[in-house]
């Protein structure tokens, strides 16, 4: 078969609710030439080929709902666009960036398919669609293509691009929550919520997360002074910089000790069990290449390492620690033992989600140490049945949440709060923990800032703990959601008016708002950018501003189209019209139905708790109103319109103009009228873009009376209004 390879005419980012899905989207319009004549079962053996280099095709669901869906389309024939789709899907899965959203649909040129897809990350969706390009062709023409390389190629972009485990948790509680998230940055800085409702995380630190408490938690010798002032149980000790004075802090405290770097974290520079002069050197030296060359010498606690994430007042879960060893067997040296032995445990690895580290004898400082006290180096052999210690801190990530006594948790709780910390990791050493604290020699030997929460979401041994519903409940009310008042408005008729005169009401009202329009961004009464704000930058500009109470937007329909919209859901989404498709001819947009398919994404987006305003002179914006999750208002000049009528009838709001004046209606009693008069420029002013505006106001709950002494303020020329 000739062929040419599948062209991609157009890549766009879709990054928020689109004609597609709510969720972002990356959009690419395939063109895939004479591919067109030669569905899927014409091809000889591509059906092999392709299930052979992703055999997890098999649980693509497609059209039947259920596993094999796609591979049974595939088998009775489907074109190179829709293949793609689950190919770019696939290999996102397969990177461990899960998604499984994808759609595609034929355009009006033959050939030439719309293809959209689910994607976490832009650049990785990208890199896959290409790399999907490449794989689909190589099926076809019956190349060789190597996914494994593939595969880690995009990997390592998740992994360098992609919001870390413990983030995505958190923002993944938050979206069950029905929290929006923004991502602030490259990193892991995110806003949950928006405007003056929002909070902000960057992992496990919080916009509550004091400064002073950091700084408190990463002195250690002060931590440990503020904790026995307050009856917290801690190992005696003390600050040395030499190795003399290691030895003279040791014989004070009473051998054994441990020593660790005065400003070190994770475990590392740390040694245990110290009772010799020889030994305590060397781990003076380790203790001060690990931190800025100050060491703290501390008594050892006899127990296992515990660490109990506390998140506001509370003990959330808790996990332990277990030393490490292998046993001789008389032929293979150390490292060989360790990664027969340890490393071989699936439960290790070197990425972020492995609860267990990789152990290298011959590379990490403190096992060398180690070694060396027990008379061993990484490359000795150990006799036949030998056991060596190879870790005896680390290792924490064994679940004993359940286990928790009362009076530890207490004391865990309680040491937290002596920091000033809101989320902490609190660092006890515990011969039991289902035991109380008085009954053993336990102790708090660290609280830290920012704390690591894969050891609870990806425990080595036991139940994954809910850290980031936590967090939330932690930041959020149960009644909250971090959202602020977002009014919508699209169409064709007037709509930077009427986000205009919205934003006046709602100012007049007291509210601090935020306007993003063709006229310019607004802040309150003042106007920041004259330039047209129609667009996603200008909409985010006004989700993060945290002196923002409500939030107004105008929409084309073009910016749906090229952009998606700036927030996921709204509490008021105006419509007018759903007109003026010839003029986007260039996204294949040629008649009023795929027109209305744009535009009705101002109303899939309104929340349950929300309002749609529609025009009910415009049958296609009225045919709109069953796909709100909310409430409709009808507004129109004429107060027999069907649509006006019918809702009446049904008890529901409308909008009229009857004698001059707007009337506003529920069911069968007018509870206000509202002169068009009263506007300072009346004659200026088009009666269904002052009802379109009224209508969202009324939504949203302000009075009649507030209402009209907005519309006898407002100017129509924005420099006299703001």
């Amino acid at each position: 078969m000739t062929t040419k390879n599948i062209q991609l005419l157009r890549i766009t980012h879709l990054r928020g609710p689109n004609i597609w899905t709510y969720r972002p989207v990356i959009e690419a319009w395939v063109d895939i030439g004479v591919l067109e004549d030669h569905p899927s079962d014409t091809i000889p053996g591509f059906y092999e080929r392709l299930s052979g280099l992703l055999p997890a095709l098999v649980e693509h669901r497609c059209g039947i709902g259920e596993p094999g869906g796609f591979l049974l389309r595939l088998r009775e024939g489907t074109w190179a666009g829709h293949i793609l789709e689950h190919v770019v899907l696939e290999l996102q899965n397969l990177a461990g960036m899960r998604t499984g959203f994808g759609k595609t649909r034929q355009t009006s040129v033959r050939g030439v398919y719309k293809m959209a897809f689910r994607t976490r990350q832009e650049q990785v969706g990208r890199a896959a669609l290409l790399a999907g390009c490449d794989l689909l062709m190589a099926a076809i023409e019956d190349h060789p293509y190597d996914v494994a390389a593939t595969v880690h190629k995009l990997r390592d972009m998740v992994d360098a691009l992609c919001l870390g485990p413990s983030t995505s948790h958190i923002v993944d509680a938050a979206t069950e929550r029905g929290i929006p998230n923004i991502r602030l940055s490259d990193g892991n800085l995110v806003q949950l919520g928006h405007g003056a409702s929002q909070r902000r995380i960057w992992t496990a630190e919080t916009d509550q997360t004091s400064a002073i408490a950091e700084e408190i938690a990463s002195d250690k010798d002060l931590t440990k002074s503020l904790l026995q002032s307050c009856g917290v149980p801690v190992p005696q000790g003390r600050v040395i910089k030499t190795a003399d004075e290691a030895w003279e802090a040791a014989q004070d405290v009473g051998l054994p000790v441990v020593l660790k770097p005065y400003d070190g974290n994770h475990g590392r520079g740390v040694s245990l069990d110290l009772s010799n002069r020889k030994d305590i050197e060397a781990a003076f030296l380790l203790a001060q290449r690990k931190g800025d060359g100050s060491v703290i010498v501390e008594q050892f606690i006899t127990g296992n390492e515990h660490r109990l994430l506390i998140i506001g007042k509370r003990v959330v879960a808790a996990a332990r620690g277990e030393t490490a060893w292998v046993t001789g067997d008389g032929q293979s040296n150390i490292i060989e033992l360790v990664d027969s032995q340890i490393n071989t445990d699936p439960r290790r690895g070197e990425s972020e989600d492995a609860p267990l580290n990789t152990l290298r004898p011959h590379e990490a400082a403190e096992i060398i140490l180690e070694l060396e006290r027990q008379g061993f180096t990484a490359y000795s052999v150990p006799a036949q049945g030998e056991k060596v210690l190879i870790q005896r801190n680390g290792n924490v990530a064994f679940d004993v949440s359940d286990n928790i006594h009362p009076s530890v948790a207490a004391a865990a709780a309680l040491a937290a709060r002596i920091v000033g910390l809101d989320i902490a990791g609190v660092d006890m050493v515990l011969e039991d923990i289902t035991r109380p604290l008085a009954e053993q020699r336990g102790a708090v030997i660290e609280v830290n800032a920012s704390p690591g929460l894969l050891a609870h979401l990806k425990p080595a041994d036991g139940q994954p703990r809910p850290i980031g519903k936590a967090i939330i409940e932690h930041l959020f009310d149960t009644d909250k959601d971090g959202r602020i008042p977002v009014i919508g408005v699209t169409g064709t008729q007037n709509t930077t008016r009427i986000a205009r005169l919205i934003a006046w009401l709602l100012h007049i009202s007291g509210k601090q708002v935020g306007l993003a329009c063709q006229d310019g961004f607004y802040l309150g009464a003042r106007q920041v950018d004259a330039s047209d704000s129609t667009h996603w930058e200008g909409g985010q500009r006004l989700l993060i501003n945290r002196s923002v109470e409500v939030a107004v937007f105008e929409h084309s329909s073009r910016m749906i189209l090229s952009e998606g919209l700036a927030y996921d859901k709204c509490m008021v989404g105006v419509v007018t019209d759903v007109s003026g498709f010839e003029a986007l001819a260039e996204f294949y947009i040629d008649n009023l139905d795929k027109l209305y398919n744009v535009v009705r994404t101002q109303v899939d987006v309104v929340l349950p708790q929300g309002t749609a305003v529609l025009n009910a002179a415009d049958p296609h914006v009225v045919e709109m109103a069953h796909l709100c999750d909310g409430k409709v208002i009808f507004y129109g000049l004429d107060p027999q319109l069907k649509a006006i009528t019918t809702h009446r009838a049904s008890g529901e709001r409308v909008l009229f103009v009857h004698n001059g004046h707007i009337v506003l209606a529920q069911g069968s009693e007018e509870i206000a009228l509202i002169p068009l008069a009263s506007m300072k420029q009346a004659k200026a002013e088009k009666p269904e873009m002052v009802m379109a505006a009224v209508a969202a106001a009324w939504a949203l709950g302000l009075t009649p009376e507030l209402i009209a002494a907005g519309l006898r303020t407002f100017e129509s020329d924005p420099k006299k209004n703001y």
